[in-house]
């Protein structure tokens, strides 16, 4: 399967425009222990309410994503996650420049903490991709708040939809063009709209106030966030919902450097 050199385009409005699924993740333990936040969009229908999910573990995504295939429309799954490492940390270990050769050798670590512990053994720098120099992501793969996100999002989650012929976006086609699943990054949608990125995640007044302003902010966008979800992303203290509906913004796509069928690349 071949990486895709185009980026992708969400034409909204239209028969052929996707529901765009946004998706806050989690790495903890326990499969992310139903702390998964899922927010749909469709595109198709411009003015429709976004669509709220229950709480997903990671099991729980994988099947909502499988599930997608069934309606006969077009899905993208836009997950806040890194999807690959740089290929600094790729040369370090002799490995090729293949994206899914990099899955499979992560996985075999078998735990997030062994293949970290691994790596640090080698080299202790934490790189920066190229997407994240580009679209300005808070945090390497490999930092210390985040690798756990990497290795399962990788491993627990792309590995095997890969394995069930989901296009995986830039890294490799699917055999079904229906549905693809992606990297987004909430801060760096609120960064390239000029939105407040901080201060949104946190117990009283002054972090609920920001929320709120992001929620009047996005609805002022073209989302139609109904009012009870809106209460729900106002009061979530730790902004997942937020961060869920941030990532059903129309994505701007941006060119595709070589570098990205290794590395990933931001929808």
């Amino acid at each position: 399967m071949a990486a895709r050199n185009e980026p992708m385009t969400f034409a909204a409005g239209g028969d052929a425009a996707p529901v765009l699924h946004g998706v806050d993740f989690s790495g903890a333990d326990a499969g992310g222990a139903a702390k998964i936040r899922v927010a749909s969009r469709d595109l198709a229908a411009p003015r429709a309410a976004i669509q709220l999910g229950g709480r997903l573990d990671r099991r729980g995504l994988l099947r909502a994503v499988l599930a997608s295939r069934d309606d006969g429309r077009r899905h993208v799954w836009r997950i806040d996650a890194p999807m690959g490492l740089p290929v600094e940390v790729v040369d370090a270990f002799g490995l090729q420049h293949d994206w899914l050769e990099v899955a499979r050798w992560m996985h075999a670590f078998g735990s997030p903490r062994q293949w970290r512990s691994a790596v640090r053994e080698r080299t202790r720098r934490e790189p920066r991709r190229e997407c994240d120099r580009a679209f300005g992501t808070p945090m390497a793969p490999m930092n210390l708040r985040v690798f756990k996100q990497t290795w399962t999002f990788v491993c627990e989650v792309l590995l095997p939809l890969a394995d069930e012929g989901v296009r995986i976006e830039p890294v490799l086609d699917g055999r079904d063009g229906r549905v693809a699943i992606g990297e987004g990054c909430p801060a760096s949608v609120l960064a390239a709209k000029g939105w407040p990125k901080r201060g949104y995640k946190g117990a009283g007044a002054p972090p609920a106030a920001v929320r709120a302003d992001l929620v009047r902010r996005l609805r002022d966008d073209g989302l139609n966030i109904a009012p009870t979800a809106a209460d729900e992303a106002i009061a979530d203290t730790e902004g997942d919902l937020l961060d869920a509906l941030i990532l059903c913004s129309t994505p701007e796509p941006r060119p595709i450097p070589p570098v990205a069928a290794v590395e990933g690349w931001l929808i």
